[in-house]
């Protein structure tokens, strides 16, 4: 969409009370379209907005021209600043990331014991089996040297 346009393209990203904005003017009528809307997002404290605009070969060329940063003063309630400092990855609520999975609810305890019991009786067949194939093996090698 931003692709050999005789006109400079602008974006906007707002991060305002855990809600990520993103705004865009690719038709150079300096009027902003929604591009997304994401409540709940969550971002930890203490890093850094960067920018890139290298593309590898050049096939794809963009240039950044400049960068304008606003710190916003928003009042916040104690419980608010508490959930913020408490934030160490960046989350988006009810929104699973690739790579974050539930932890796993622990076993009960009749599950358990089943899983040791049958465990066990597997062993025991298996050494059961066992013995009885290497007593028919002594047999048919004790034949061999009469």
């Amino acid at each position: 969409m931003v692709r050999n346009l005789n006109h400079d393209t602008f974006l906007v990203i707002r991060y305002v009370k855990r809600r990520l904005t993103v705004l865009i003017d690719i038709d150079g009528k300096h009027e902003w379209r929604d591009c997304i809307d994401v409540p709940g997002v969550r971002l930890p404290r203490g890093y850094y907005f960067g920018t890139s605009s290298v593309t590898g070969d050049l096939s794809d060329n963009h240039d950044i021209i400049s960068l304008k940063l606003y710190q916003l003063t928003v009042e916040r309630t104690p419980e608010e600043e508490k959930q913020d400092r408490e934030v160490y990855l960046p989350i988006v609520d009810n929104l699973k990331l690739p790579g974050m999975e539930a932890p796993l609810e622990p076993m009960s305890g009749l599950a358990l014991f089943l899983i040791v019991f049958f465990s066990l009786v597997a062993i025991v067949f298996a050494i059961v089996i066992g013995v009885i194939v290497y007593n028919k093996w002594q047999e048919q090698s004790r034949k061999h040297f009469y």
